[in-house]
């Protein structure tokens, strides 16, 4: 069997976590860690962008997100933070009728708070007069909770009119460990001190979600990730990002199974990027990766085909991933541009571990991102 680890780069693999994820000169730290960080104040390094220190903070993009994955659905949710103006942002895909129930909703900045850190009950909140989310971390512990009460209406399929109906949405889940996390700080391009920020984690989820009255109980099946996430992205960027958690077939047993595969903007992807996959109190990382689609996600329509095919050089990651429906945040203004689609589909493929073991993921359902931002 060949010896798939030949093709990760050592600087892939974990290191002992800093205290700072900024030193006390200003510098970012880079590469993959084995924990949490304790300090993450990123307003406070030295010239991470052409404009002046003194405009970090307007530059720094934070949020906290999650998705949960249900027998009958999946919920992403993420409570953000850009500076000028704050979102909380809840999508749930109806599995059964493929339906797309969107609460997309800005808030000023210091309505969304975004936690410090991961530890230590530290919290994530976002506040309206209608909708709250929150995240309180207890990472230390492999520990989180998330929860939400939604009232304010929502937009159903993405209707093209931007027609919102009455919609109530609450959930509440406790999260437990169940792998190890995925830390990293990756090298952005036009500066040698602009981080991109990402620790990922899979969980076991414990708790329900009640839409439009109707109550969803977790089961063995129900699993969850949350993404704490922070950086200052170029003013023109990019990203596909497609993952999925819960169970899978392994040699006949039914196994928890989760991976991430994103590309951004890495100013060396073979040595700064964060796919892996996630089992069972282990990971096995997993080498760089393509997007390529059958349709252009902004030309998606309901009901008709459209495939992403994700793969890498190696044969470690083979996927498509077929689209049933999405989520459209398009804004175009004077000097602001953002085509963000959030998907929801079936994946078809299979997974190599660093030792060869091949993992097939048919009929698991996935989430993805296609995001372009021109600021």
């Amino acid at each position: 069997m060949t010896d798939y680890s030949k093709f990760i780069s050592e600087k892939r693999r974990s290191v002992p976590t800093p205290d700072s994820l900024v030193t006390s000169d200003g510098k970012a730290v880079f590469g993959t860690f084995d924990k949490e960080f304790k300090e993450m104040d990123l307003v406070k390094l030295n010239k991470p962008t052409k404009a002046p220190n003194c405009m970090n903070k307007l530059k720094l993009t934070l949020w906290e997100a999650a998705e949960v994955n249900l027998k009958n659905g999946i919920l992403l949710f993420a409570v953000s933070d850009m500076a000028i103006f704050g979102k909380i942002i809840v999508v749930f895909f109806d599995k059964r009728t493929k339906q797309v129930y969107t609460w997309d909703e800005s808030i000023p900045s210091k309505a969304a708070v975004i936690c410090p850190n991961l530890l230590n009950g530290s919290i994530t909140e976002g506040t309206s007069e209608t909708n709250h989310a929150k995240f309180v971390n207890d990472f230390q512990d492999g520990k989180a909770r998330i929860s939400a009460e939604l009232k304010g209406k929502c937009i159903v399929n993405n209707d093209l009119k931007n027609k919102r109906e009455d919609c109530s949405l609450i959930f509440d889940f406790d999260l437990t460990r169940l792998s190890k996390p995925c830390v990293v700080s990756i090298p952005f391009p036009y500066s040698d001190n602009r981080p991109l920020y990402s620790q990922k984690d899979f969980f076991k989820a414990v708790g329900k979600l009640v839409i439009n009255g109707e109550e969803m109980l977790t089961d063995e099946y129900s699993t969850a990730i949350i993404d704490d996430h922070r950086g200052f992205y170029p003013r023109k960027a990019h990203y596909d990002w497609v993952t999925t958690m819960g169970k899978c077939n392994v040699d006949g047993v039914e196994k928890y199974l989760a991976f991430n595969l994103t590309r951004n903007q890495s100013i060396n992807q073979e040595d700064y990027n964060e796919n892996l996959i996630w089992f069972e109190g282990d990971t096995s990382l997993l080498p760089p990766v393509t997007f390529t689609r059958s349709v252009e996600t902004k030309d998606f329509e309901f009901g008709k085909e459209c495939v992403w095919t994700v793969k890498d050089e190696h044969d470690m990651v083979n996927l498509k991933f077929k689209v049933y429906n999405i989520n459209a945040m398009v804004m175009h203004a004077l000097v602001v541009n953002i085509d963000y689609y959030i998907t929801f589909g079936e994946l078809e493929g299979y997974l190599r571990d660093e030792a060869g073991n091949k993992y097939t993921l048919d009929g698991m359902i996935g989430i993805g991102e296609d995001k372009s931002l021109l600021l």
